[in-house]
């Protein structure tokens, strides 16, 4: 990193009678940060901080998120106007290089990526080799990972323009892949992509085409595809972004890195947690059965899925913008006045206003409202996470280039509190009581 947080003096820590100075780093936007790098050097303790709350494991440029505020920037301009007013690509671009593109960069990086959707003609087979009801995101651990084996020229890390030509490929070929794996659970044949199309029409084709049927645009839904990519492109250390440079801190090629990535957000409390909250809405099925869920959610009884967040500790900025893409994807394809979105509405009205939620900060985030947007448009819940993983393989990019470029990047080699036996001698089998 160029430009080093400004130091704000010492904090004092007294170890067991020893006095410690710990440094006072300064960044940009957040709270201030201790750095304890030479603490077990100098006082031979460790800091205890399970699921990393409270400590910041590295130095980033990318994203900023205050969840007491509910602001969420990439590289300093706020989620909703980059939703509004950009698209996903320009997105990558600015998450990727710092800045938004002129109209001659812009041109040039679209395409790049444009001309890298193409898959290697015998990586299609790789397909073949899952069971036709494998889940998708299994499809896509595998074959991320398999990317390496097809694209060898360029997993050199310490070449910048490797790294530049692996994250253009990732970018471009996520979506194909993302659409044959959703073919596949289907047992439809391949759509090819089409350069005369942008990113998220040209996704939507290759899922829905077939080859009876060409599949027919719709700008609503283009739009709102793309308002998904961007919402989800980015959301600073998250467990999937942790793991990214976890993986990458070894050393590991940028496809092996985020095949890693998108183990991780295969789990429920990461990337699955839209297919739950749509779940908990054809549950709960009619407003009218609201309020017995509500008095089921405050006894415990129930889950209230959608609302709160890890971070946010107030209304999900990317939860407004994604409420009013279901809205208008209902109006183009469905009923307006669609249960599902009726529940949403009411549950979201009461649950803002009831003393129990609003004392516990329990905001609708931006899952609330994606599963009944994605539902709407066609894809089944299995194929959500999917989605986050194609959308999210921009962030965990720009975070993986930005930790090859840290001077201070070290292999992750986190501590622990080992509660196990002190050392013993071992007993031959034969004098084991």
């Amino acid at each position: 990193m160029d430009d080093k947080p400004a130091g704000l003096g010492a904090a004092s820590l007294d170890v067991k009678g020893q006095q410690v100075s710990l440094p006072i780093m300064k960044g940009t936007l957040g709270p201030d940060v201790v750095d304890i790098r030479k603490l077990y050097g100098e006082a031979d303790v460790f800091t205890f901080d399970p699921g990393f709350t409270s400590t910041a494991s590295c130095e980033s440029a990318i994203t900023f998120i205050d969840g007491d505020k509910g602001v969420l920037l990439h590289r300093g301009y706020p989620i909703d106007q980059l939703a509004e007013k950009s698209n996903f690509l320009e997105v990558c671009y600015l998450l990727l290089n710092g800045e938004l593109p002129t109209a001659g960069e812009f041109a040039k990086f679209d395409k790049h990526i444009t001309y890298h959707t193409m898959l290697h003609e015998q990586f299609d087979r790789f397909f073949g080799g899952f069971r036709r009801d494998a889940h998708p995101m299994a499809i896509m651990v595998g074959a991320v990972g398999a990317l390496s084996a097809f694209y060898h020229d360029s997993t050199d890390i310490h070449d910048p323009e490797q790294r530049e030509i692996s994250a253009h490929r990732l970018i471009a070929k996520m979506p194909t892949i993302a659409a044959r794996a959703f073919k596949y659970s289907l047992g439809q044949p391949f759509v090819h992509p089409r350069n005369e199309l942008g990113y998220a029409e040209n996704f939507l084709r290759m899922c829905f085409a077939v080859p009876a049927e060409d599949y027919v645009s719709n700008p609503v839904l283009t739009r709102a595809m793309d308002r998904i990519f961007t919402l989800h492109a980015d959301h600073e250390q998250n467990a999937s972004t942790s793991t990214v440079r976890l993986a990458g801190s070894s050393g590991a090629n940028p496809f092996a890195c985020i095949a890693a990535g998108i183990a991780c957000l295969w789990g429920p409390s990461h990337g699955g947690a839209n297919e739950e909250a749509l779940n908990m809405l054809k549950e709960i099925g009619t407003p009218e059965r609201i309020p017995e869920f509500i008095a089921g959610v405050k006894d415990r009884k129930y889950r209230l899925m959608g609302f709160g967040h890890r971070v946010y500790k107030n209304y999900d900025p990317r939860a407004k913008v994604m409420q009013q893409s279901a809205k208008e994807v209902l109006a183009e394809v469905g009923d307006p006045n669609d249960p599902l979105l009726q529940v949403a509405q009411e549950l979201e009205r009461i649950a803002l206003h009831d003393e129990f939620f609003v004392e516990r900060k329990l905001y609708p985030n931006v899952d609330f409202y994606s599963g009944i947007t994605l539902s709407a448009m066609g894809f089944p819940p299995e194929m959500f996470t999917v989605l986050f993983a194609l959308a999210r393989t921009v962030g965990w990019i720009a975070q993986w280039k930005e930790m090859i470029s840290d001077p201070s990047q070290k292999i992750g080699r986190p501590r622990q509190l080992y509660t196990g036996p002190a050392q013993r001698d071992f007993v031959p089998l034969e004098q084991r009581g």
